[in-house]
């Protein structure tokens, strides 16, 4: 607005120093000065308006270098065409309430005390002797009046920005807030469509998306995508009334129930349909049941401890009986073993019920496998078994609770050596660290060269209480897995080509900021 009205000063000026040549009591008191300043400002306000049209960037140095040019335009003017001085003063009030709203206080007291100086100029050079008194107290008031409008100018301005301001930080507030929404209902399990009086798809999250049969992003005609969702919701228009049965809204997916609310209280035109997957139900349900049948065995466990010492303390003591015969012997034998089973079965379940939150940190397999394979021959006398590390060529970096992971490879490498052992040979056992591809995941394998698991068995051998051996709990692999997935890792079982058995951790790598991202 200040160019434009620049410009607009500029044909004033002009008229002005122009009029001269048609009405004589307008003179000019330099005709020339006055009608170049005039064309030349002219030119200059169309220049200054044609590059704020082309840029809307308004920077402190060029508009202060434009407000001064106003300033010396005024007051050549001024000085050359005496009969408008009053008016062209007047005009140069505008000038000075924008230099103080867009510029600096500093800037805008600056062009009020330039706009006054040139009018006194003006004042001195044009008076004469005779009026220069009057012309004094009037190039006087009319910097009161610039002084006046430059505070006025300001206080508006600081207002103004301070308000711009507000605004801008509740626009992206509101903008930070529509994109956590929008973030949150995309990843919600929940499927959630939006629907107007036309059945037709205005909004739809991932979920929905995926439970609907992940239809083409030009379909957008509930009828045609989901029929069955299609005839509910005009059954729930009509009578408001949910069906509660479940129901597969294509091929593969698992069943929902759908449930419509209106987006506003009393208006149907646009309905919300949340889509809840039935499987989701049932595994919080199961989860809830897990927990509870945890609470229940811990406490089953801790009160068959205190009459389990007691038999395995009597067995004990029939054991030291001089009048035992074998076949006695053999029985209080058989009592110790399965009160150790039965002991190490209440051990499991009390630390599976009992187990701390995963811890993860960053480590290095390859110095992890080799501090644990002596660790564990310190720890254990292996014999003439064979267990060795073998290691990547460069480092494997995991992100995994070191203890979890400890309690873990123990349990493999345990039954590796017990079990993975060919008929009068020496058990072969690796602990291998490695990465599954160049840019895949770290792997943690315990493999032996022992006869290997049938299918049938290896299709069990992670379920609680599953066990092949006489006297095994069937609870080691089970615990196991568990505390892998306790550590966002995977425990599987793979077969060996030639023979052999390898279970596996898929471990998660640990997240690196780019080069550059950190503050």
């Amino acid at each position: 607005m200040l160019n434009i009205y620049r410009v607009f000063q500029a044909l004033v000026y002009t008229a002005l120093s122009l009029s001269s040549l048609a009405f004589a009591w307008m003179p000019l008191r330099f005709p020339l000065v006055a009608r170049i300043t005039a064309l030349v400002y002219l030119l200059f306000a169309l220049l200054v308006l044609s590059r704020s049209l082309r840029s809307m960037r308004a920077f402190t140095v060029s508009t202060s270098a434009f407000l001064s040019v106003d300033v010396v335009a005024a007051f050549l003017a001024a000085v050359t065409i005496p009969a408008a001085h009053t008016g062209i003063a007047a005009m140069l009030v505008i000038n000075v309430g924008a230099a103080a709203l867009l510029l600096t206080p500093r800037l805008g007291g600056l062009f009020a005390a330039l706009a006054t100086l040139a009018m006194i100029a003006q004042a001195l050079l044009v008076g004469g002797d005779v009026d220069i008194g009057h012309a004094l107290v009037e190039s006087g008031l009319f910097g009161v009046a610039y002084f006046a409008t430059a505070a006025l100018c300001y206080a508006l301005g600081s207002q103004m920005r301070a308000s711009e301001a507000l605004a801008e930080q509740r626009g992206s507030d509101l903008a930070n807030l529509a994109q956590v929404n929008d973030l949150i209902i995309r990843r919600m399990k929940t499927g959630v469509l939006l629907v107007d009086e036309g059945n037709h798809i205005l909004q739809i999250n991932e979920s929905a998306w995926m439970l609907m049969g992940n239809p083409g992003v030009e379909q957008r005609d509930l009828g045609t995508v989901a029929p069955e969702l299609s005839r509910r919701l005009y059954h729930w228009r009509g009578s408001h009334e949910h069906d509660p049965s479940a129901v597969a809204l294509a091929d593969g997916t698992p069943e929902i129930i759908p449930r419509f609310t209106r987006l506003s209280a009393h208006d149907d035109s646009f309905v919300l349909i949340f889509l809840d997957d039935t499987s989701l139900v049932s595994q919080r349900a199961e989860q809830l049941t897990l927990t509870t049948l945890g609470r229940l065995s811990a406490s089953i466990a801790h009160e068959i401890r205190n009459p389990l010492a007691a038999i395995r303390y009597s067995a004990q003591l029939l054991a030291e009986s001089e009048t035992l015969d074998d076949a006695d012997q053999r029985m209080v034998e058989i009592i110790n073993n399965h009160c150790g089973r039965v002991n190490e079965i209440i051990e499991n379940i009390l630390q599976l019920s009992r187990r701390e939150r995963s811890r993860p940190e960053s480590l290095d397999l390859n110095h992890w496998a080799t501090r644990f394979v002596d660790e564990y021959k310190e720890a254990n006398d292996v014999g003439k078994d064979s267990l060795r590390p073998l290691l990547y060529p460069r480092p494997v970096e995991a992100l995994a609770d070191s203890q979890h992971l400890q309690q873990v490879v123990w349990n493999l490498v345990q039954n590796a050596l017990r079990y993975g052992r060919l008929p009068g040979e020496p058990a072969r056992v690796m602990v291998v660290a490695r990465l599954a591809t160049d840019t895949g995941p770290p792997l943690l394998e315990v493999i032996d060269r022992g006869p290997g698991i049938p299918p049938k068995v290896a299709a069990q051998i992670f379920e609680p209480f599953f066990t092949t051996h006489e006297y095994g709990t069937g609870l080691g692999l089970y615990l196991a897995k568990q505390m892998c997935e306790a550590n966002q890792a995977n425990l599987e079982y793979v077969p060996v080509a030639g023979g052999g058995s390898c279970f596996r951790i898929t471990l998660t790598a640990p997240v690196r900021m780019p080069v550059g991202a950190e503050t």
